[in-house]
């Protein structure tokens, strides 16, 4: 699967392509913008783009009005396909997000049950009661998701909705060429329709990627043979972060062992999550890392453990943004694409991962844990590859049994002799391959 060996560059269209907040219905072309930054993207070292909603909605894209219309703040259905051409062919690859849990209310279908109630072909699509009444007044009871009714519930035990759904999907394909999706409160979804999905998508498209939006839980749940691909690794998110701040590696160190270390009641062994440090939900991890000059050392362990990293667009320069001001902020438009150390230091992990069997499909192995330094090993049957980190302001050595005498440095390409003990600097991140 193409996705186990990729970097994947998230994009909120909405707000990056600086879209009106409130759908005027207006069709101008922003979508455009993403194609501009394909160079950027490709330089980067990602080679997959995530895309939260760009299907006209009520207002921030999961209130779906029309799965197969573009909604016009971003432009034209052709205007899109274009967009998946340029980034095709900068080597890209296009997930869209699949917001199949629930539509808005502005959806083509709901407005046909609130205009002809009972005589309305589509009442069965959602969970409704008309022995009640909606907090809109729309005299009949729905329900919404999580206790949101601008989101109403679709109704995934009806064949006719999953038959729409899944042509939908077959249309994004046939016009989009689109090469996987991202499920929207995954762990919300029917199973059977999961299951459903997964097979139909099989037989759609050689290779297409199937991932989940999951927060707590068992990941087995969603994850496996007639499931999805792969689903979000937020246990391990909170654990990247937590663990610089409070200086204790073993959090995040712990958290991998438990979920892909070597022993056999690991969790998620051979599966491939997608890792990543912040997201559209989220407060931006430069917000949120009490240290700035742990940034890149929090990279170097998402690209260095298991799992597909996902970077959100601005974060690989350093945008900052916190939550408590509200989600707008979260997904803002930049002008331009910013170039900095950071960025730098962000690429050349991103080309080490996608070149490194051992960091894309190798076991997981703690070797050095302290609370500020941590050396872990990345292992397959042809490549041994470890990640050392030190997030102390101090020089650390580290004396240890490599197994190797000497390695090469994937970031940057100098040797390293194990010989004596090895010497990681302050604030520093390596990995080392290791020579036979």
């Amino acid at each position: 699967m193409w996705a186990e060996h990729s970097v994947f560059y998230q994009i909120y269209p909405l707000g990056f392509c600086g879209a009106p907040r409130e759908n005027d219905g207006v069709q101008v072309n922003r979508i455009e913008k993403i194609g501009g930054w394909a160079e950027h993207i490709q330089a980067l070292g990602a080679d997959a783009v995530y895309l939260c909603p760009i299907f006209d909605s009520d207002r921030h894209g999961y209130d779906t009005r029309d799965y197969r219309r573009l909604d016009p703040r971003l432009g034209s259905n052709e205007d899109f396909a274009q967009v998946c051409t340029t980034l095709h062919d900068h080597g890209i690859r296009v997930v869209l997000d699949g917001v199949f849990n629930h539509v808005g209310r502005g959806f083509w279908a709901f407005r046909d049950v609130q205009e002809k109630k009972w005589d309305s072909p589509y009442k069965d699509w959602f969970h409704i009661s008309f022995d009640g009444n909606s907090n809109y007044n729309d005299g009949f009871w729905y329900e919404g998701w999580e206790g949101h009714f601008e989101l109403v519930k679709l109704n995934l035990r009806n064949p006719a909705v999953v038959d729409y759904l899944l042509d939908t999907v077959r249309l994004w394909v046939e016009w989009f060429d689109i090469d996987g999706l991202r499920l929207d409160v995954a762990y919300c979804l029917d199973k059977d329709f999961l299951r459903r999905l997964r097979q139909f998508c099989d037989g759609l498209k050689p290779e297409f990627f199937l991932v989940g939006e999951t927060l707590h839980g068992d990941y087995n749940q969603w994850v496996g043979d007639g499931l999805l691909h792969s689903c979000t690794n937020y246990e391990c998110y909170k654990g990247l972060y937590s663990s610089f701040n409070s200086m204790n590696l073993f959090e995040i160190v712990h958290s991998l062992k438990r979920q892909f270390g070597p022993e056999q009641w690991t969790l998620y062994k051979g599966k491939h999550l997608l890792c990543f440090a912040d997201n559209h939900d989220v407060s931006r991890v430069a917000s949120i890392l009490q240290n700035p000059e742990h940034l890149p050392l929090l990279y170097g362990v998402l690209f260095g453990m298991p799992g597909i990293p996902s970077l959100y667009y601005g974060s690989e320069w350093g945008a900052q943004a916190d939550k408590s001001q509200g989600d707008d902020g979260l997904r803002p438009c930049f002008d331009h694409p910013e170039w900095n150390e950071l960025t730098r230091r962000i690429a050349a992990m991103a080309k080490a991962h996608k070149e490194s069997e051992a960091l894309c499909w190798g076991d997981f192995q703690d070797v050095v844990l302290t609370n500020k330094q941590a050396i872990f090993q990345r292992r397959t049957d042809n490549e041994r590859v470890l990640v050392a980190v030190n997030a102390d302001s101090q020089p650390y050595w580290a004396h240890f049994n490599a197994g190797c005498g000497r390695a090469v440095d994937l970031l940057t390409g100098q040797p390293h002799d194990f010989g004596g003990g090895s010497e990681l600097p302050p604030y520093s991140v390596a990995f080392w391959k290791c020579e036979a």
